[in-house]
């Protein structure tokens, strides 16, 4: 497969795309589809299934690669992320991407760190879970997607219509709604698409911080999994979560420094309001965090009830 071009200016990333467009025209394609998968890098086979969606369904595939430095609170969490620019472009390649755009942080925020002064609030939402242990976080994520929403879509001209679609996977479940929120907020030309969590053999989802595990500490992280999975059954099985006892069993694992486990609303990301008996009488999300050794880990699963009661409260 021909390699994509890795552009790091917003100016040759745009003339790029202008190209492509052109020729898509030429090639009988009246309104091209344009689809964005937007990454940090250090990618594994999660973000190989994000561009292959995409590659299935349009006309111009597109990445990002760039590490944010707004959505980590923690410095050295920042310093440590892994960076395979190589690497990542072999596998994009691979997987049918025509353009990346990898910028260094001047390029998208001229001045840093006193820029950017004008920056995107996640709001409330973005003051829940993830976003109340690491202030600041989400506001970091929705700057940097509204950038990259603002410079990788196609110009919406008479001359040059396409759609703009974008791709995240559901691992980050906190930041796909709030992206989702936000794209409805702003009235964004874009179409959120998502797929479901990429798992290793073992359960794991799939992470780029999960190459900082050692064998024994990621046999530890598999208690997050676990422990989303005994909620996800007896959700399914029609029986009491007993949400308190599954937290208290992480709290006392060995290994495991657990935040936070919730059982949540999927769209407000409000807490789940169970009934007297602790059945799920609706879908819900459950959500945990975790630092294992020298990372921290997030996960998520949906609960799915067999049979659902009759929606007489808000969750």
């Amino acid at each position: 497969m021909t390699a994509p071009q890795v552009l790091t200016t917003v100016s040759a990333y745009r003339a790029a795309l202008a190209e492509l467009l052109s020729a898509r025209r030429a090639a009988g394609v009246a309104r091209p589809t344009v689809s964005l998968v937007p990454t940090m890098g250090a990618l594994h086979s999660g973000h190989a299934a994000l561009a292959d969606a995409a590659r299935a369904e349009a006309d111009i595939v597109v990445a990002s690669i760039f590490v944010n430095p707004l959505q980590f609170d923690d410095p050295e969490d920042f310093r440590h992320y892994p960076r395979s620019l190589d690497s990542d472009v072999e596998l994009l390649t691979a997987h049918g991407v025509d353009l990346v755009f990898a910028p260094e942080v001047e390029e998208m925020y001229p001045g840093y760190p006193d820029g950017p002064l004008v920056r995107v609030s996640a709001g409330e939402l973005g003051r829940r879970w993830e976003g109340g242990s690491r202030p600041g976080h989400f506001d970091g994520v929705v700057t940097v997607v509204a950038k990259l929403f603002s410079i990788m879509s196609p110009p919406v001209t008479a001359d040059v219509g396409a759609r703009f679609e974008s791709w995240f996977g559901e691992k980050d479940a906190e930041q796909l709604a709030i992206i989702r929120r936000m794209v409805a907020d702003l009235d964004l030309e874009v179409t959120i698409r998502s797929l479901p969590i990429v798992r290793d053999a073992d359960g794991l989802a799939l992470s780029s911080r999960n190459q900082r595990l050692s064998a024994q500490e990621r046999q530890h992280a598999l208690r997050l999994v676990e422990a989303l999975s005994t909620l996800a059954r007896r959700a399914e099985a029609g029986q009491r979560l007993d949400v308190d006892g599954v937290v208290s069993a992480l709290r006392a694992a060995e290994g495991v420094e657990l935040d936070y486990l919730v059982v949540a609303d999927p769209q407000t990301l409000r807490p789940a309001a169970l009934p007297a008996d602790g059945v799920l009488e609706r879908e819900a999300l459950a959500l945990v965090a975790a630092r294992v050794g020298p990372v921290r880990l997030i996960d998520n699963m949906m609960l799915r009830p067999t049979i659902l009661r009759p929606a007489n409260r808000e969750m």
